[in-house]
């Protein structure tokens, strides 16, 4: 029996993964090598990301990999977007990259998008956020002009541990299209964007297109990780485009979820879809597989219920999700709602005190205990996604009886059943390890040991279990929905 091994660096915003994946007779699977965690340093007055540490944590595991002595083909690394690391010719990293919270965006995006939105929704077709990559690099030239002189280069996280396992300065085309500054319908760097921004096109790398050999493993990686030459491969190194690509669904009439601390809810479509309606949506065109587009809407996720969980830890009372599911179930239905997008909920110093805040200022109840709080988050994000698929079908004119959610949030039973009843529709859950298993089947994909997506497709059905929710007590959401539109 022909079995091909491949490795999964999944780098996440909690915490990174390297992962062994191996594929014989149509089956994928997967095994958790190293796991470590991940968060924005606090560094004087800004948040950063500890990289160095990272890559440290990334060639631990690959040395645990190495140790099995097997014959690995090949390795990919993703990551979240919109984030980059500064380079020059003779530095690969000239400071500590800057996590997307921090604060230091929000002048040069009210000055570039409020004046230009219509001009740059049509070259991008993309959502309009302030964590957006082009409104972080005008950030940079504004408040540091000295470093940013310096700057022959940017690669994003994900393309930058790239070159350091390839020596390849390359940016994959998935990942660069969460910057804002990409135009999906000619494949290339808008100049008109980033002219608008004020930046230098010189920093702006080459683009290569998802399910790209950039080359083999370093000399000077293979000696620090005990592997071999294997290849380097660039799949979809944004990690929604290789959930994405993982969703084990057919034909149309399906949305997805990208779900974890980010929402990331919409549909694959053959081409860009750039319209008014996309743009007063806030709906983004990001590149998928074999130059499909991911038309969705970024938003909140269990972002809300992770730092409600941080602040209670910080008091010393440690909820692990399980229990918090268990007691959001136990808790009074519809008592408190809140609006997950609200700029108060990006960045805040005491969740659960934010979320009192909100419910006091909308004159509702405010959670009391963790359960009603859980409660709270969870019925929120179901209202929300609600919408999301209404607005999708409104703006592509298709019917989407189906939610497929994959990621960490999929595994958690009652948000998937309120979702089901917030909807109205069927919602298809897993596999719980959508990344790292588009992660490692589009390596394959790459180096023809699977012959098209659709066989990519059929390998994650045949190898990870769903589960499928229906609809059970829709008709008690229209008070919900009602309520929560009242938020904007």
């Amino acid at each position: 029996m022909s079995v091909h091994h491949y490795i999964a660096v999944d780098l996440g915003a909690e915490s990174g993964r390297v992962m062994l994946g191996s594929l014989a007779e149509g089956n994928l699977a997967l095994e958790e090598m190293h796991r470590f965690p991940n968060g924005p340093l606090h560094l004087q007055g800004t948040l950063r990301w500890d990289v160095p540490r990272l890559w440290e944590d990334v060639k631990a595991g690959l040395r645990k990999v190495a140790l099995r002595k097997l014959p690995v083909a090949s390795i990919s690394v993703d990551s979240w977007g919109v984030d980059y690391v500064l380079m020059s010719s003779g530095e690969p990293m000239l400071r500590l990259p800057f996590c997307y919270r921090d604060l230091r965006t929000k002048r040069p995006y009210a000055e570039i998008a409020g004046p230009h939105s219509e001009a740059i929704y049509e070259e991008t077709g993309s959502q309009f956020l302030a964590i957006n990559t082009l409104y972080q690099l005008a950030a940079e030239k504004k408040f540091a002009p000295e470093l940013f002189a310096l700057t022959e280069r940017f690669l994003m996280i994900g393309d930058w541990f790239h070159f350091l396992l390839s020596g390849r300065a390359v940016q994959e085309e998935s990942n660069a299209s969460t910057t804002q500054a990409w135009n999906p319908v000619t494949r290339m760097w808008s100049d008109q964007v980033i002219r608008l921004a004020g930046l230098p096109r010189s920093i702006f790398p080459e683009v290569v297109p998802p399910c790209t050999r950039l080359g083999r493993l370093t000399p000077q990686a293979q000696a620090e990780t005990g592997l071999g030459a294997i290849e380097v491969v660039a799949g979809c190194v944004h990690d929604t485009a290789a959930a994405v690509a993982a969703v084990p669904a057919e034909g149309d009439g399906w949305a997805y979820l990208s779900s974890g601390t980010w929402s990331l809810a919409g549909m694959e479509l053959p081409s860009p879809l750039i319209s008014g309606a996309g743009r007063a949506a806030n709906f983004t065109n990001e590149t998928g597989v074999g130059g499909t587009s991911r038309f969705l809407r970024n938003a909140s996720g269990l972002w809300i219920l992770q730092e409600c969980r941080r602040a209670w830890a910080n008091e010393g009372r440690e909820f692990d999700y399980s229990e918090l599911t268990l007691l959001a179930a136990a808790a009074a239905p519809f008592r408190s709602l809140v609006n997950p997008t609200d700029p108060v909920f990006l960045r805040p110093d005491n969740m659960p005190a934010t979320i009192r805040e909100f419910c006091r200022a909308t004159g509702q109840p405010q959670p009391e205990t963790p359960g009603q709080f859980a409660r709270c988050a969870m019925e929120s994000l179901a209202c929300m996604y609600a919408g999301l698929m209404t607005q999708m079908e409104t703006v592509t004119g298709k019917k989407l009886p189906t939610l497929h959610i994959v990621g960490g949030g999929s595994r958690n039973a009652l948000l998937n059943q309120m979702t089901a009843d917030s909807i109205d529709r069927t919602v298809i859950a897993g596999p719980v390890e959508a990344t790292a298993i588009g992660n490692v089947l589009l390596q394959a994909l790459t180096l023809g040991h699977i012959a098209s997506h659709a066989a990519l497709r059929a390998i994650v059905k045949a190898s990870f279990p769903v589960e499928t929710f229906t609809p059970r007590t829709a008709s008690r959401w229209s008070d919900a929905h009602a309520r929560f539109s009242k938020f904007g």
